[in-house]
């Protein structure tokens, strides 16, 4: 899964979604377990009710990493790409030197979480949906992007 680099090419950051962004998807989860363990607990027997509630949950959690573990957001001297997916693979990049704006969102309860999305503005693209969504500390690929920008801007003549 290693990102195949370009000459010169160095990985600036590279991370996946944080588990505290999916807290709500996991918490969801352990809603419909609960109401649906409860619902066998009545209607069938008291293991019943448990077993299910446990078999859904540990469901919950196993697609819950999966998607989480199985996004990739890498940031280089040359490119931004996310890729997507295990057996089916999405891949989306652009070159450092397209990226105009770079915007991050954080409600509330991401800001307490240290979470957020970056969304970033390309230039020649119809893309709109170009954006790291979950990260940790948002902020600091804002950063990276801003050194990704300046190692870009020095790569032509330091390659003379």
């Amino acid at each position: 899964m290693a990102l195949d680099l370009h000459p010169g090419e160095e990985v600036i950051y590279e991370g996946h979604p944080s588990w505290r962004s999916t807290i709500a998807f996991y918490l969801q989860g352990l809603l419909v377990a609960a109401v649906v363990g409860v619902i066998v607990w009545f209607a069938a027997t008291n293991a019943s009710g448990v077993a299910t509630f446990v078999v859904i949950f540990a469901i919950v959690v196993l697609v819950g990493f999966v998607r989480r573990f199985f996004i990739v957001y890498t940031i280089t001297n040359q490119r931004l790409r996310i890729q997507r997916g295990i057996i089916a693979r999405r891949v989306q990049q652009t070159q450092i030197e397209r990226v105009q704006n770079v915007n991050t969102k954080q409600g509330v309860i991401q800001r307490i979480l240290q979470v957020g999305t970056v969304d970033f503005d390309t230039a020649g693209t119809g893309d709109s949906d170009f954006s790291f969504i979950g990260v940790n500390n948002p902020e600091d690929v804002v950063l990276a992007v801003d050194k990704a920008h300046a190692d870009a801007g020095r790569a032509p003549s330091q390659s003379l």
